[in-house]
Parts: C-alpha cells; sequence; structure tokens
C-alpha cells in the first residue's frame, strides 16, 4: 500500500512519508479540471439555499520554509512582488463578489491563512483591508481570524490586526524550545514568542488561540511538558495541538527519499502518547476538549466559527493561490503556481484550477467524517438534513470500531473514547465510499 494512503489499521508505526490528516472528503485526489465548468455555474447561479458564507485569504510569504510545511509558500519576496499579490488578491476577491453565488451575501468568517499574513507589513495589512472592503465587508462577520508567526509581529502591527476587524489572533508558537525550533526550520525563537504574546494581551482580542505540534524533530517527554506547562502558564483561550505528519511535499519528506535517512518524527504512538498527556494537564488547569486537535477555556464563549462553520457545509470562497473552496455543493481549488495566479488575474480572469461536485451521498460522508473529529455527534442533525440515519447507514464501521474501543453509542449520541480521539483520522476511511478508501489521498 502506498505510504500516501489512508491506512485505517495504523495503529503506532513509525512515522512515514505520506498524507494523514483528512480534511475533506472525497479525497483531493479526485478533484479534476474537467469539472471546472461545474464550479463556473455554481458561481454564476444565485443561491437556492441560505449557507453560510466564509472567506478564505491564503498569504503565500514566509520568512523561512519550516522542513514540515507542506502549503504553497514563497520566502525572500521583496514589496514589489507582495504589493502585486495583493492587488491580485483583491481582484480575485471583486471577481468573485459581483458573480450571483456571492453578490449581495454577507460575510459571517473570515480566515487569514498561510504561508504567514503577519509577514504583510502594517501598511500592507491596513491597503489589503481598504482593497478588499471595496468589495466585500467583514464589519459583522461573527469571526476574522489572522495567523501569526511570532518574530514577524510589532507592538504597531498588532495594533493594525485590531484596526482592520481581527477577531481571533492564532500564534504559531509550535515549540518553546530553541533548538528544536531551529532544527525544524522555524523562523522564530522562544523570545519573539513571549514578546508577541505580551503585546497581543495589550491590544486585546475576542480570542486567542495558540498552536503546538506534537512530534517536531527533537522532542522529548521532559521537553514535551515543558512546553504545555508554558502554554498553560500563558492561559490562551484556544489551545491547537497537532500531530506531525509527513505529507510528500516538505523538506523533511524530501530527505527522506532522496537521502535514504530514515523518519526523524516520533511515532505515531508517540506522538499520541504527548497528547494525551497534554490534554490531562490541561483539563486539570480548567481547558475543555472541543476536537482531536483544541482545547478551550470557556466551551460557550471560545467557539472556532471556521471550524464548526465548514465542517458543517458552509461555503468557502477560496482565494489566494492554491487554496481549497467549497461553493453550493462544490469543491474547487485554485491554481497552484504564484505566476499562473497572479498572470489570471491580471487578465480578469478567476483563477480556477480543478473542482469536484460530490453526491449528496458523499456530502453526508464529508461532514459525517469532520465532526467525528469534534468527538461527539449525534444522528439526528444528519436525519434531518440528509434524511438518513447515520446509526444504520454505517452500522458496519460503528459497530467494529464500538467493538475496538474506539467509540460509545448511546441512543442518538455517537462519542469518541479518548482512544479513538487521539487517533480519530485513522477511523474515517471506514466511512469512505469503498473505492476512496485505497487511493492517493491529495
Amino acid at each position: 500500500m502506498s505510504t500516501d494512503t489512508l491506512n485505517i489499521t495504523e495503529t503506532g508505526e513509525t512515522t512515514e512519508v505520506g498524507s494523514y490528516f483528512v480534511a475533506n472528503y472525497p479525497p483531493f485526489s479526485q478533484w479534476n479540471r474537467e469539472a471546472l465548468p461545474e464550479i463556473q455555474a455554481k458561481l454564476a447561479t444565485a443561491p437556492s439555499i441560505a449557507a453560510p458564507l466564509g472567506l478564505y485569504l491564503h498569504i503565500p510569504f514566509c520568512r523561512k520554509r519550516c522542513k514540515f510545511c507542506y502549503f504553497r509558500v514563497y520566502t525572500d519576496q521583496n514589496a514589489k512582488a507582495i504589493e502585486r499579490y495583493v492587488e491580485a488578491l483583491a481582484r480575485e476577491v471583486e471577481l468573485l463578489s459581483d458573480k450571483p453565488a456571492v453578490a449581495g451575501r454577507p460575510l459571517n468568517f473570515v480566515y487569514f491563512g498561510g504561508g504567514t499574513p503577519s509577514y504583510l507589513s502594517a501598511r500592507q495589512l491596513q491597503s489589503l483591508r481598504e482593497r478588499l472592503h471595496k468589495s466585500v465587508s467583514w464589519d459583522n462577520a461573527e469571526e476574522v481570524t489572522f495567523e501569526c508567526e511570532p518574530g514577524t509581529l510589532s507592538l504597531e502591527k498588532v495594533k493594525t490586526l485590531k484596526d482592520i476587524g481581527i477577531t481571533r489572533v492564532s500564534l504559531g508558537v509550535e515549540n518553546f524550545n530553541d533548538a528544536i525550533l531551529e532544527n525544524n526550520g522555524r523562523a522564530h525563537l522562544s523570545p519573539e514568542i513571549f514578546r508577541a504574546y505580551d503585546w497581543i494581551q495589550a491590544v486585546g482580542f475576542p480570542q486567542v488561540n495558540v498552536d503546538l505540534i506534537a512530534g517536531m524533530i527533537g522532542e522529548t517527554d521532559e521537553n514535551w511538558r515543558d512546553c504545555i506547562e508554558r502554554v498553560r502558564q500563558m492561559a490562551p483561550d484556544n489551545i491547537t495541538i497537532y500531530q506531525m505528519e509527513l505529507p510528500h511535499n516538505t523538506l523533511i519528506a524530501r530527505d527522506i527519499r532522496q537521502l535514504g535517512v530514515s523518519s526523524p518524527i516520533a511515532s505515531w504512538a508517540t506522538k499520541r502518547r504527548w497528547v494525551n498527556d497534554a490534554f490531562d494537564m490541561l483539563q486539570s488547569a480548567g481547558y475543555h476538549i472541543s476536537s482531536a486537535q483544541e482545547l478551550v477555556k470557556t466551551p460557550d464563549r471560545d467557539r472556532f466559527v471556521y471550524r464548526d462553520s465548514v465542517w458543517r457545509g458552509a461555503d468557502l470562497l477560496a482565494t489566494g493561490v492554491a487554496s481549497f473552496g467549497h461553493l453550493q455543493g462544490v469543491h474547487y481549488q485554485n491554481v497552484d503556481q504564484l505566476e499562473d495566479y497572479l498572470t489570471m488575474l491580471e487578465a480578469g480572469k478567476l483563477p480556477l484550477n480543478r473542482a469536484l461536485t460530490p453526491t449528496p451521498h458523499q456530502l453526508l460522508i464529508r461532514e459525517l467524517v469532520l465532526q467525528l473529529k469534534e468527538g461527539q455527534i449525534s444522528a439526528l442533525p444528519f436525519l434531518k438534513k440528509f434524511g438518513v440515519d447515520i446509526r444504520r447507514e454505517f452500522c458496519e464501521p460503528l459497530r467494529r470500531q464500538q467493538v475496538a474501543g474506539y467509540l460509545e453509542i448511546t441512543g442518538d449520541e455517537i462519542r469518541l473514547t479518548r482512544k479513538g480521539l487521539l487517533q480519530v483520522d485513522t477511523l474515517l476511511t471506514e466511512y469512505f465510499e469503498p473505492e476512496h478508501r485505497s487511493v492517493r489521498y491529495t
């Protein structure tokens, strides 16, 4: 079996090269250029169902490329190159806002992802907001998230984030050990983390998230416990903990293939143990588990609107190079080369690259597997939305996973055990249609 094939039997082996985390369904490898007329037709048609509308803005610039990064990013870009990209991004939003599928619809949520959105200067951020707000407005959005790399922040820039309407700051800490940060190719060091966090706290945002990664090169039990203790002391509203995977287009994966070195990443069993320890330590400090990757301080207040909406079928406008979206039941992705993206928009064309229209059953599977990552689901919302009782439709995988101790079923409720939550992505392909269980995911 290909190492990029999702393997439901994996229990704790070496972290090999390949995709692991499930972010959508059907798999991205099934999306194609032949389906582009389907997303173009949706854009040209006013929506028949008033789904929540979100906007994703991809900022692909970074100070350095992390060794584990698999996103479309570019380093060493000068101000002129960034200005050209910002102009193209604003043009894309303008073109989309004029489409019947989008015109007049309010934005419920916005997400600035990357790359490193905070790579942009305060002036560039103000300019970007002004240009975008000629076409759309997030003044009344429920959530506007902005990803930050600690070393790119200044007090002026943090104040600018507040000024342009950011409501949720996500700080990419990843680790507090300088040797580990350097060995994994991170651009920042620990003093920049604490300085940036002080500025964020001083300026004040409704929600602050801190990211950590379990399984970075060089991680140890002692250092991981120290990381969790440090983030506990910081006391952000949200804490996200990723288990490191090794998709094909990472620098680590390249070295494994070309140099024949063994994987330097901790085994899945070790990473799950570290995340389990983090859950225990943070729960004892008053945090609540909200998904396989996230903990929140106050569940009623600390909602991640972007995640909750996208996992429940909201429309997401994809903007920026290589970004992924979903509109009125159609998945799509932009072109994944920067120059192609820029030249298409400079010619007044949307930079669409590939698409796929899932069947109603595939849309059901998509929402089921994504929401399972939250640790518990109810059958009733699926029955109301799709007319399907998931307990009957997926009785076999549910039964197998219940017997294996991964989940419990009580009446209408399906709840993952801690064992299931820690390796939920290994369970999800059991719910896929047979033809998608052994295909390449990306």
